[in-house]
């Protein structure tokens, strides 16, 4: 597996721990905003931050595309 996906298997363990909600619940979240392509695309910055930096930053974009 390449290290993004490696990445994105991390950030989903990492909020769901957060959030304590299932891998189901996430995957269904992170589908819905699009999460997938801007953990993917944001690989290079994200992955070295921390945790707590990484689930904010998921949390702001996924704010960010929900209707006001």
């Amino acid at each position: 597996m390449s290290k993004q996906g490696n990445f994105l298997i991390y950030c989903v363990e990492q909020y769901k721990t957060a959030k304590k909600i299932t891998g189901k619940q996430v995957s269904q979240l992170f589908t819905r905003y699009q999460v997938w392509d801007y953990i993917y695309s944001c690989f290079e910055a994200l992955h070295t931050t921390g945790t707590n930096y990484i689930v904010e930053d998921i949390d702001l974009y996924i704010k960010a595309r929900q209707p006001s």
